[in-house]
């Protein structure tokens, strides 16, 4: 018997003989704290920027005022349809290469960990929100939760092909740790939140 076979023999015959109750995890977020200025500080502590609006109009002009329009600004979002292309989605991941923004929204977001939470029939194309130079993303103050208990409650059993949560911009750290941002991904996020 292989010392691995023998390991995971040894594990199987030690294991408890009445299996115990999961915690109760609802006590989770019952804290009382502010949910929009918790996002905000967790977000701005990982290098994302958050942007408080009142609703799209808002959001197009801070997009004119800050980014180049003469660049390719994508979006999966009609009320953009202004100032980004819709007419971006096909299989090509490459076609998506020359991306300056993309501006996507969110199901939800996370107060603890700034984390938002997207799926593939919101996203155009899976590689959309990691390929673009900077990424914005749209999520309702309203939609924001405390907790990544609460968010996996809120996933539940939905359907989905693909999901994920993305929280500030790409970054690494080399050896010398050395914080370089948008090494692998967008090289900044700015986060609507929109009333």
């Amino acid at each position: 018997m292989s010392s691995k076979a023998e390991i995971l023999k040894r594990i199987k015959l030690n294991q408890p003989d009445v299996a115990a109750d999961l915690p109760d995890l609802t006590v989770l977020g019952s804290e009382q704290f502010d949910t929009i200025e918790s996002y905000k500080t967790v977000l701005k502590g990982i290098g994302g920027d958050p942007v408080e609006v009142a609703d799209y109009t808002e959001i197009i002009k801070y997009i004119k005022s800050n980014y180049n329009l003469e660049k390719r600004l994508i979006t999966t979002l009609p009320e953009l349809s202004e100032i980004a292309s819709l007419d971006w989605k096909n299989t090509d991941p490459h076609s998506l290469e020359n991306v300056e923004l993309t501006v996507i929204k969110a199901h939800f977001g996370v107060a603890e960990n700034s984390g938002l939470w997207v799926t593939d029939d919101i996203l155009g194309q899976r590689v959309a929100p990691f390929i673009a130079q900077y990424l914005a993303i749209i999520v309702h103050k309203s939609d924001i939760v405390r907790t990544m208990q609460q968010a996996y409650d809120r996933i539940g059993n939905q359907e989905y092909g693909f999901g994920t949560f993305i929280a500030g911009p790409s970054k690494t750290a080399d050896i010398e740790q050395s914080l370089v941002l948008g090494a692998h991904g967008a090289r900044g996020l700015i986060v609507f939140l929109l009333d």
